[in-house]
């Protein structure tokens, strides 16, 4: 068993990483004054609950909780306002109260969906994440929640902290291989903002991880987990600090955007966004190596690091414009200074992101 706590006073949680947790569930919630009085609505996905849903619900019943279900379509199209809406249906139809909890049984999308509806149903009610993919590790912590819009992505959302994370390693086990790369991305990125021995253990241990070795992604989880532990210690609401998240993201969302969240995976588009960042660093004056190390290490994960030649440049950066990090005018991104060091940069030239755009392209010639 490994333990991480995130720490912010009085709503301090942990995150529980360990085998078998699911089998255990109910005297987890039971520790951490879950309710057996009042419904717990259960959100998945219909993949997790092909492989999961069941024994969650027969663990918890058999720890005195009732439960009502809400299976969604897997994917990022779930993670709209027509799915919210849908999710906040059943929540009324299987009366929900003020003392109820939401309970994210899967992956990112699944998350963010059912931690938007718990910070909106009633004004804020409890939720606990169960993640069960390797990305979930980034979302499941630090209590940003949201749904898309057509225009932009997480635009409509909260912060709202869950009660715990319980993360069954023996989940992963289910996870076909584009979905691990695609979970191993946000994993390095950690290391690529706070931890460079860290990132370069991801590219030595690229085998290990993508064969879903307990040892090593115990190990990675808990790390990666760590750094975002502390980051959201310090900047819960992302006045500041918290943005340095976000590395590959102003990228890595509008590629989603423009691919109609369905021709990349979340991590697949991070991973050429924070190839992007790289490219970007050495044109702003960083060191060369940056960038071919950055690369070395997203392909040793099995990662992509350039983008289909269709999506056009102009959509691409017309969907920035309408990203949350785009503040006054300016475009901001997470810029790496090294390996395991970033700088947060307000005001990056338009036309250098743009010739980085160009060259990220499949076949695109990169230019240091």
């Amino acid at each position: 068993m490994r333990i991480v706590t995130v720490d912010l006073g009085e709503r301090s949680y942990p995150i529980y990483i360990g085998q078998g947790l699911i089998d255990q569930i109910g005297p987890y919630f039971q520790r951490h004054g879950i309710s057996t009085k009042s419904p717990l609505l259960i959100v998945t996905d219909e993949l997790v609950a092909f492989h999961h849903l069941h024994r969650v619900e027969k663990q918890l019943a058999s720890a005195g909780f009732q439960t009502v279900t809400k299976i969604v379509k897997s994917g990022e199209t779930s993670k709209s306002l027509t799915v919210f809406e849908e999710v906040m249906t059943t929540a009324i139809q299987g009366g929900l109260d003020r003392s109820s909890t939401v309970v994210a049984l899967g992956g990112g999308v699944v998350g963010d969906l059912a931690g938007f509806v718990a910070a909106s149903y009633m004004r804020g009610i409890k939720f606990v994440q169960v993640p069960t993919t390797i990305l979930a590790h980034d979302s499941s912590v630090g209590g940003k929640v949201a749904v898309n819009h057509p225009l932009a992505k997480n635009m409509i959302g909260a912060f709202h902290q869950p009660e715990l994370v319980l993360y069954d390693l023996d989940t992963l086990q289910t996870l076909p291989p584009r979905d691990v790369s695609a979970g191993l991305s946000e994993m390095v990125k950690h290391g690529l903002i706070q931890d460079g021995d860290f990132a370069r253990w991801c590219r030595d241990h690229a085998a290990e991880l993508l064969s879903l070795d307990p040892e090593a992604l115990g190990y990675g989880l808990e790390r990666g987990c760590s750094i975002k532990a502390a980051v959201v210690s310090r900047d819960e609401r992302e006045n500041d600090l918290r943005a340095i998240l976000n590395l590959g993201h102003t990228i890595g969302h509008a590629i989603e955007a423009v691919g109609g969240y369905g021709e990349y995976l979340h991590g697949e588009a991070i991973s050429i966004g924070m190839a992007g960042s790289a490219l970007l660093a050495v044109k702003l004056g960083r060191d060369e190596s940056i960038y071919d190390e950055t690369v070395s290490m997203l392909t040793s994960l099995r990662l992509p690091v350039k983008m289909a030649n269709h999506l056009s440049t102009d959509d691409i950066m017309a969907a920035m414009m309408h990203d949350k990090k785009f503040k006054e005018g300016h475009m901001l991104f997470i810029i790496p200074d090294s390996i395991g060091s970033v700088s947060i940069v307000k005001d990056v030239p338009e036309q250098l992101v743009r010739d980085v755009i160009d060259q990220l392209r499949e076949g695109g010639e990169i230019h240091v």
